[in-house]
């Protein structure tokens, strides 16, 4: 598994959360790192993207060697970067993508700059496996509101035009007893209900989701199977969350072997 993302200083998000993640599922995990973010809890302080050809080196140092049975991509930062890296998944022929169009921190921070946008329907969204947006998300990819189930549905089936086999609209924005996510293929509606957690820990619930689905995928569960495993394992992980921080704190991504002395695994 390779992780293609932005490096969270405080662990909650980023590159930090996806190596948790599959680390509880399992799956060996390598890095690109696209930016480094100086962040805590309380919000992004800030960002320096690295180089495009830095980028570039690191995915092919990782595929030409340990190589990886499925691909996220996180934090994108620019324009180039997603070109670049949407490049590189077609280079080395990655066949199982999961794309987290990541845009804004739960901080409120920006993490895309907005001439990136149209760079991730060009460019990455015709080689992923599935696309992950969240509700402000999907709200600036197809220019609609988001507001209920049914507009969801509206926004997966938009930004299943753009070219990725699944959509998986995540609705953690929205308001209600429960949260709710669609997953739509291009033909059929999926709807994956969960309690909704009443915690402050949610920083990096998008980047644990969307690293839990493609853990599944390297494992070889369908993409059903994935987004029904992970929306599971991020339920827990908030369920099991504590305070980290002042501000917004992260999942507890480990929750499995902290509560059962290290003897119980995930995704197997």
């Amino acid at each position: 598994m390779v992780t293609i993302a932005g490096s969270d200083s405080g662990g909650g998000a980023g590159i930090q959360a996806d190596l948790k993640t599959f680390a509880a599922f399992g799956v060996y995990g390598a890095s690109a790192i696209t930016a480094i973010t100086a962040q805590n809890t309380l919000g992004v302080a800030r960002v320096q993207e690295l180089p495009v050809d830095m980028v570039e080196a690191q995915i092919n140092a990782v595929m030409s060697d340990i190589g990886a049975d499925a691909v996220k991509t996180g934090m994108l930062a620019s324009a180039p970067i997603v070109k670049a890296v949407a490049a590189s998944i077609r280079q080395h022929g990655a066949g199982k993508v999961v794309v987290d169009p990541v845009m804004i921190a739960a901080s409120g921070d920006r993490l895309l700059k907005e001439s990136a946008v149209e760079s991730y329907k060009t460019h990455l969204f015709p080689v992923a496996t599935v696309v992950t947006p969240n509700v402000p998300e999907a709200e600036a990819l197809t220019g609609m509101k988001v507001k209920v189930v049914v507009h969801m549905r509206a926004a997966a089936q938009a930004i299943h035009k753009f070219g990725p086999r699944f959509v998986l609209m995540k609705g953690g924005h929205l308001e209600g007893d429960e949260s709710v996510d669609v997953l739509y293929d291009g033909a059929h509606f999926r709807e994956f209900r969960a309690e909704r957690i009443k915690t402050t820990s949610t920083h990096g619930t998008g980047c644990t989701l969307s690293s839990a689905i493609a853990s599944g995928l390297a494992h070889g569960r369908t993409v059903e199977d994935s987004v029904a495993l992970a929306k599971a394992y991020v339920t827990d992980a908030l369920r099991h969350a504590f305070p980290v921080g002042k501000g917004r704190g992260p999942l507890n991504h480990l929750y499995a072997w902290w509560n059962a002395g290290g003897s119980k695994g995930l995704g197997r």
